[in-house]
C-alpha cells in the first residue's frame, strides 16, 4: 500500500537531492524523512534511492514513482477539493422525484430557495407516483423521493393510516397533511355550498365521476364504498388539469387533494368541502446514509419549510 504523505517525501527528496533539504522543505526532521522513505521502499518491495556518499540518486524503480506521483497527488488534491466543497455545500447534486402536484407546489418554492443559499448545489428533477418513486429511491436512481398515503377509511367513516411500516427502512421527513376535497361542475346544484358548508361522498353517488392517478382511484373507490356506493367511473387520467377540464365541462365530479387544487386554476369547476373527511400524508423519503449528505439535508429541509408555507 502506498501512502500519499510517503509520495509527498519521495518528490521532495528527487527535487532536492538530500534528505535534509527535503525536511526543510516539508517542515520536518532529515530522521523522519528517511524514516517514510524506507516504509515506501518496504512497501513497494524495491530500494528507490542510491546513496553514494553526500549524492543521493534515483533508481529505475525511483523514477518511475516519482513520475506517477505528480498525477497521483494532483487528482488527490483535486478529490479533497471536491469533496471539502460538496461538504461544504459549494457543490454537490441532488435527484429528486415527485409527484406532479408536489412539483408544481412544495418543489419550486424548496428549489429556489436552496439555489439562494447554495448556488453551487444542483438539483435534478423527475415526475413520479408512488410507489414508484420509492422504488427508485430503494433502487438507488434519486436521492430524495416525494411520496403519499391516504388514511384508509373504515366502514364506519374512522380513518387511520394506511402503509404503516412500508417506509420503514427510510428516513421519513413529514412535510404536510393534505385534504381531499370535492371537484363539481360550477352549475352543479351542491356548487352553491358556501365556505363553511360541506360535501357529504353519499351526496354525489348518483354522479359520473372522473378518476386520477391510480393510487388516487383506488382510495376514490374506498371512500365511496365505505359509505355505501361504488362510483360510475366514466374517466380517468393521471393528468390533473384535465380531470379539472372534465369535471369543468360538466362531464362529471371528482375528489383530489387540496394540493392538487391549488396547482392549477379550476376554470368551470367548484371546490367544495367534503365529508367525511379524508386526508393524505405526504412525506420527503430518503436513505438513512443520504440523509447524512450535506446537500440532500439541505434539499429536505427546504422542502419542509416550503410545506410550512402551505400548510
Amino acid at each position: 500500500m502506498i501512502e500519499a504523505r510517503h509520495l509527498r517525501v519521495l518528490r521532495a527528496v528527487a527535487a532536492t537531492g538530500s534528505f535534509s533539504a527535503a525536511g526543510r522543505e516539508l517542515g520536518c526532521t532529515q530522521p523522519a524523512v528517511s524514516q517514510q522513505m524506507k516504509a515506501l521502499e518496504a512497501s513497494v518491495g524495491t530500494p528507490l534511492l542510491i546513496r553514494s556518499g553526500r549524492e543521493m540518486r534515483l533508481t529505475q524503480a525511483g523514477e518511475a514513482l516519482v513520475r506517477h506521483a505528480a498525477g497521483i497527488l494532483s487528482g488527490l488534491t483535486a478529490a479533497e477539493e471536491e469533496v471539502a466543497a460538496i461538504a461544504g455545500l459549494r457543490a454537490g447534486r441532488v435527484r429528486l422525484v415527485s409527484f406532479p402536484s408536489g412539483s408544481s407546489t412544495l418543489v419550486p418554492t424548496a428549489l429556489a430557495a436552496l439555489r439562494a443559499a447554495h448556488p453551487g448545489t444542483r438539483v435534478s428533477l423527475e415526475e413520479a407516483e408512488p410507489p414508484r418513486s420509492v422504488e427508485l429511491l430503494r433502487e438507488g436512481d434519486c436521492d430524495i423521493a416525494l411520496a403519499f398515503r391516504y388514511e384508509r377509511v373504515t366502514g364506519t367513516g374512522d380513518a387511520e393510516q394506511a402503509g404503516e411500516g412500508e417506509w420503514d427502512d427510510l428516513v421519513v421527513r413529514p412535510l404536510l397533511t393534505d385534504r381531499l376535497v370535492a371537484l363539481v361542475p360550477e352549475r352543479h346544484r351542491l356548487a352553491r355550498t358556501g365556505p363553511s358548508g360541506s360535501v357529504a361522498i353519499g351526496d354525489l353517488a348518483a354522479e359520473p365521476w372522473i378518476a386520477g392517478c391510480p393510487r388516487c382511484r383506488g382510495q376514490l373507490v374506498q371512500v365511496c364504498e365505505s359509505a355505501g356506493f361504488t362510483p360510475r367511473i366514466d374517466f380517468a387520467t393521471d393528468d390533473y388539469p384535465a380531470v379539472v377540464g372534465l369535471v369543468g365541462a360538466g362531464l362529471g365530479v371528482a375528489v383530489l387533494p387540496q394540493l392538487a387544487i391549488e396547482s392549477v386554476r379550476p376554470r368551470g369547476a367548484r371546490a367544495v368541502t367534503l365529508e367525511p373527511a379524508v386526508r393524505r400524508e405526504i412525506v420527503a423519503l430518503t436513505l438513512p446514509d443520504l440523509a447524512q449528505v450535506p446537500a440532500v439535508s439541505a434539499t429536505l429541509e427546504q422542502l419542509g419549510r416550503a410545506a410550512a408555507r402551505i400548510g
